[in-house]
């Protein structure tokens, strides 16, 4: 009996990955037998203090996403809404509110946590939805308020962002009742900015053509850069992804084998339909070599001084990508197409996003004026699949994909 060929186009890294992250969610549902303490976090809020203080921090929007990738998210959107949430509010949020409540989702729940950290860079919605949670599990809220930088960041916003740095250090140590290690907070920061670092570098293989992976892939390895950020265990798996990136390029191996066009994808994923979109856009020999959202994870880090962690987070997770003007972001965009060398632009409408969303019709403008490549706009939401057509979305891809072909003959 002959043996199954080896699928080389298969990225090797990814079942480790996937061992990191039972072990790390494992080691956070048994926080409580082993005297840890547990922190609900935002996606975008600063985790190396937590880290630095041996707090397990947990993200409910990396929750949503694995609820959204499981395809649990109508059923339980459905159940918030049941209890008299708006089906206009953001999906992470109903199914997370849901999961508390009924212990749903692929790991049966979160731990419940010790205290709540939230920080509105990423949104106002986090706000709301955080104090709902802090009154259902009766715990301790702190706030990050990160100004939008429109037009700068002022010594004024650098000064309010910064005094909040220290009380978030405060209200740590009211928790914990021990003192926070600067030592310690410093190897940690210095964890953080190689991973960053790193993590940028990953991103930056699929520069090369044919890219040895995709934004598909991206969105899977971003997971570690979220939920373990300033620990060893990031740093060194992203160094291994970063050699099988680079044996990929020697070998000639690209995640889709007949590359011929390259796409730049904006705003989260839909979870949901990863592996069909993937499947579609490689029908056409088209690979999403880029996107947006799992580049905000290090787009802020030439504001970091390493040897200084604490004075410069603030102003590094105030100018995120969600948190600084529509020029800006259009101007981020512009510098990806260039760098990653795409054809097209393919934007992802998110009823959920709305800071993500409501300037896309700008920067497809500027993108077009600037660049003259096609742009695509997808209607959807990244958890609920009642607000996605397939054979629409199949039909609008088919029809960009057309554009391309035609124009770059």
């Amino acid at each position: 009996m002959s043996e199954k060929p080896v699928d080389k186009t298969k990225i090797r890294s990814a079942k480790k990955m996937r061992d990191l992250m039972t072990t790390y969610y494992l080691d956070a549902l048994s926080a409580q037998q082993n005297n840890k303490q547990v922190a609900w976090i935002t996606s975008g809020g600063p985790v190396e203090p937590l880290v630095a203080m041996d707090i397990i921090p947990v993200y409910p929007e990396n929750h949503g996403a694995m609820i959204g990738s499981a395809k649990m998210g109508e059923d339980l959107c459905g159940k918030a809404e049941d209890m008299g949430y708006s089906s206009d509010l953001c999906s992470y949020a109903r199914t997370d509110i849901a999961c508390s409540v009924v212990k749903g989702g692929p790991i049966g729940g979160l731990p419940k946590p010790d205290m709540l950290i939230c920080c509105n860079n990423i949104c106002g919605t986090v706000l709301k939805w955080y104090e709902v949670q802090a009154r259902f599990y009766n715990v301790p809220l702190f706030i990050l308020d990160t100004p939008v930088c429109h037009t700068g960041y002022s010594p004024e916003i650098a000064e309010y962002v910064r005094t909040q740095v220290d009380e978030y250090i405060v209200f740590l140590e009211n928790m914990t009742k021990r003192k926070l290690d600067h030592d310690k907070m410093t190897q940690v920061g210095k964890l953080s900015f190689e991973a960053q670092h790193l993590w940028q570098k990953v991103l930056n293989t699929t520069a090369h053509k044919p890219s040895p992976m995709s934004a598909f892939d991206a969105f899977f390895f971003l997971a570690l850069i979220v939920t373990l950020r300033g620990t060893r265990t990031v740093v060194d798996f992203y160094k291994e992804l970063i050699a099988e990136m680079e044996q990929r390029i020697t070998e000639g191996i690209s995640v889709v084998p007949n590359e011929k066009y390259r796409l730049l994808w904006d705003n989260l994923p839909v979870w949901y339909q990863l592996k069909w979109l993937s499947s579609k856009f490689s029908q056409h020999n088209a690979c999403l070599v880029a996107d947006t959202y799992t580049s905000a994870w290090c787009g802020a880090i030439k504001y970091i001084d390493e040897n200084n962690f604490l004075d410069s987070i603030g102003q590094a997770y105030t100018r995120i990508y969600l948190n600084i003007g529509v020029d800006q972001m259009a101007q981020e965009v512009l510098d990806m197409i260039r760098f990653y060398d795409v054809n097209g632009l393919v934007m992802h409408s998110n009823r959920s996003c709305k800071p993500y969303s409501f300037g896309q019709m700008d920067i497809m403008n500027i993108v077009r004026k600037k660049t003259g490549i096609p742009v695509l706009m997808i209607e959807a939401d990244m958890v609920d699949p009642r607000s996605f057509s397939q054979s629409q979305v199949e039909n609008r891809i088919d029809a960009f994909m057309e554009i391309i072909k035609q124009r770059e003959k």
